[in-house]
This record gives structure tokens, C-alpha cells and sequence, in this order.
């Protein structure tokens, strides 16, 4: 892969000058579902597919970006002394807007450079192919800069800090953090983290993308924020917290008829309930108990289908018909919903059957096909040697 990747940059950009690798994994959520940006926990791991980027530092103060998944915009051109997100610039916006990101936390980029990506993520799937170039475009400034103090965390928030803390931190953290066989615990309201084992000697992650693409601002996102933060503060009048996350599910019950809404009420259960059932989805996980943790990956995805609404057919179909077959030990949508990937852990000698049988019901329901990859839990981003 690297070394096709390096005769393309040369092809592109030239042979000459000290020309690095870079890659950074996807990521996929196993549980703790829009509880980011309610101060709760999320359960992610980093996956072996991802985004690989040759970068060769520049003399002068130009970018030259090429993608091999969108050959048709051909190489795209930036500089320094312009540096503002511009729609016509397309996916380099995300690269540039890391560069502005370490300028504004004092890092200084005096150079541009030339940088040739690819990824094998795909594209609108949820699995975080934006934030995976984001992090493989700071890896790659620490080490061209020789900035040693930046540490991998500092890249996840440089990373969340340039999409304008749009999105949750989940994703930058996941991405820059991941360690091989291991899920991150971690803790949206103070970062702090744990590194969880998955041991999965007889199963397979499996990934199914719907193919119905969603973007985060045309989808609900922004209204379901709006609702949690509102019935967050209906919550303060009476109780102390900063955080819907800080509620155990005990305490919700006894106090949500403070919230006025129904669907602000069930808005709020969710990102209780969901972190809640990542504090003991961990705690299965770590006595050994896989079947546990698969009945609250089921539990999550009703919870994100009935409580918080945004799942939609295409998830539904496909974790539906996950359910039903044999040696799945857990599936649920993953991501923002409203399109985009299905998580599901399956045992080994079953998944042919599971992605034939699956992708035969969604095809027949939903008119077009989806796709799955079995997947394995990677290390985060780094220079490649």
C-alpha cells in the first residue's frame, strides 16, 4: 500500500526532497452513543482501515493536495497566507483547517507542503474518515515541524478544535489514542481514559454501512443537542450538575417530570440510560463477559431507535435482521444515525452467512445494497517507517 502510495506522490509532486508516511485509523463507536456532548462515557476503538498521507515539506509557503479517492477534482492548491475554509477546496478544507489549528495554539506552520492521501474508510459511512485525515495531518505537522511537546491528545483536540467544535471529541480521541486489541473508556467531561481489552477469540467485528449518506447539518443532530441542553437546564432548577452524564438512572427517574417536554424527557433518559449501560458494558467486558455486552449493544440501539429517534429504516433493517441471526452476540446503529454504520460482533464461523443473509433482507427492503467489512481493532495514528 505505502509503496504504491509513494509512486503516485512521485508521479504527482516529484521525486526529490525527504518524503514521509503517515496513517491514521477509522474509528468505530461499540457503545455510548450521543452521551459525547452530554458529558458522559463513550466505548470507542480504532480499526485497521484508515487514511495514509505521503507529505513532503515545501521550501516556499503553497500546499498541493491530491486525493486518490477524488481523482477527478485532480490536485487542489492552498497557501498559507490565505488560510480560511473555502467550499470550493472541497475535503482539503480538513487538512487546512489542522494547519490553522496549530497556528492558533502557537505552533507555528511557516511552510507548506505537498501531501498525497488515501483512504480506505468509506466515505459518509460514520466511521470518522473526516477526523481520521484530521489526525493523520497532525501526526504528520509534529513530526515535519519537530514539535515533541504535542502530545497525541493535543492532536485530538487540535483536530476538534478546527471543525469549530462542531462534533464531540469522540472521534479525534479515538483516532489518535487507539491501541491494538483494546477499546478507549473515556470520560467526555474531563478526558480522562482507560484502555479496555477486547478479546475476541472466536469473534469478528463487523461493520455494515446502509449507504444512505447523512451529513451532520442536515440531519437532527443539532435539534437533539438543542433538546438535551434544554432539558439540562430544566434539571438545574432544581439539581446540581453540569451534566446529563452525571445522572444515574435513579436519579433521572425521580426528577424528570422537571422537564416539561415528553420528548425532551426522553431526549434526556437516552443520554443517561446509554451511559449508564457503557459504565457496565466496560465492567462486562472486563470480567470476561461477552454475552453481557451484547445485550446492551442490543439495548442501545433500541434506546436510539425509540428514546432518541435517530436511527431510521435503513439502521433499523439492518440490526433487525442482525438479531435474527445465528452466533450474533450484539449489533446496534453506530455514529450520528439517520444513515451511515451498524456495529455488530458475530461469531467467527457465522459471519459469511451473517453478511449473505443480512445484505439479501436489506437489499430486498430497502432497494439498494449495503456494505459490510469484518474488521480488527488497530493502533491510532503514527509515522510510518
Amino acid at each position: 500500500m505505502k509503496e504504491q502510495l509513494l509512486k503516485e506522490f512521485k508521479e504527482k509532486f516529484g521525486s526529490e526532497g525527504d518524503i514521509r508516511s503517515y496513517f491514521a485509523p477509522g474509528r468505530v463507536n461499540l457503545i455510548g452513543e450521543h452521551t459525547d456532548y452530554n458529558g458522559g462515557h463513550v466505548f470507542p476503538c480504532a480499526l485497521t482501515i484508515g487514511t495514509y498521507a505521503i507529505v513532503r515539506k515545501r521550501e516556499d509557503r503553497n500546499f498541493r493536495f491530491y486525493s486518490t479517492n477524488f481523482e477527478s477534482l485532480g490536485v487542489i492548491e492552498a497557501s498559507l497566507d490565505n488560510l480560511k475554509y473555502d467550499k470550493a477546496l472541497d475535503w482539503t478544507n480538513y487538512p487546512l483547517g489542522v494547519v490553522w489549528a496549530f497556528i492558533e495554539k502557537g505552533y507555528p506552520v511557516d511552510y507548506g507542503f505537498d501531501m498525497l492521501l488515501f483512504g480506505n474508510i468509506p466515505n459518509g459511512s460514520g466511521l470518522s474518515s473526516s477526523a481520521s485525515v484530521e489526525v493523520v495531518t497532525g501526526v504528520a505537522l509534529r513530526d515535519l515541524f519537530g514539535y515533541d511537546d504535542i502530545s497525541m491528545i493535543d492532536i485530538a483536540l487540535f483536530g476538534q478544535y478546527s471543525e469549530n467544535n462542531f462534533s464531540g471529541i469522540m472521534d479525534q480521541f479515538a483516532i489518535a489514542m487507539g491501541k491494538k486489541d483494546q477499546a478507549i473508556f473515556l470520560d467526555t467531561s474531563d478526558l480522562s481514559y482507560t484502555y479496555a481489552p477486547i478479546k475476541l477469540a472466536n469473534e469478528k467485528i463487523v461493520i455494515a454501512c446502509s449507504n444512505k449518506k447523512r451529513g451532520l447539518g442536515d440531519s437532527k443532530y443539532n435539534e437533539r443537542r438543542a433538546e438535551c441542553e434544554e432539558a439540562l437546564a430544566e434539571l438545574q432548577t432544581k439539581l446540581d450538575i453540569k451534566a446529563l452524564g452525571e445522572l444515574s438512572e435513579e436519579e433521572f427517574e425521580s426528577n424528570k417530570d422537571l422537564i416539561k417536554s415528553e420528548v425532551r424527557q426522553r431526549r434526556a433518559k437516552h443520554a443517561v440510560y446509554e451511559n449508564q449501560r457503557t459504565l457496565k458494558a466496560v465492567d462486562a467486558l472486563k470480567a470476561g463477559n461477552l454475552e453481557e455486552f451484547g445485550k446492551l449493544m442490543n439495548a442501545s440501539h433500541v434506546s436510539l431507535r425509540d428514546d432518541y429517534e435517530v436511527t431510521g429504516i435503513e439502521l433499523d433493517t439492518l440490526v433487525e435482521n442482525a438479531w435474527e441471526q445465528e452466533g450474533v452476540i450484539g449489533s446496534r446503529m453506530t455514529g450520528a444515525g439517520f444513515g451511515g454504520c451498524t456495529v455488530s460482533i458475530v461469531k467467527t464461523d457465522c459471519v459469511d452467512k451473517f453478511i449473505e443473509n443480512v445484505g439479501k433482507a436489506y437489499l430486498e427492503k430497502i432497494g439498494y445494497a449495503a456494505d459490510f467489512y469484518v474488521v480488527e481493532i488497530g493502533d491510532g495514528g503514527r509515522v510510518l517507517e
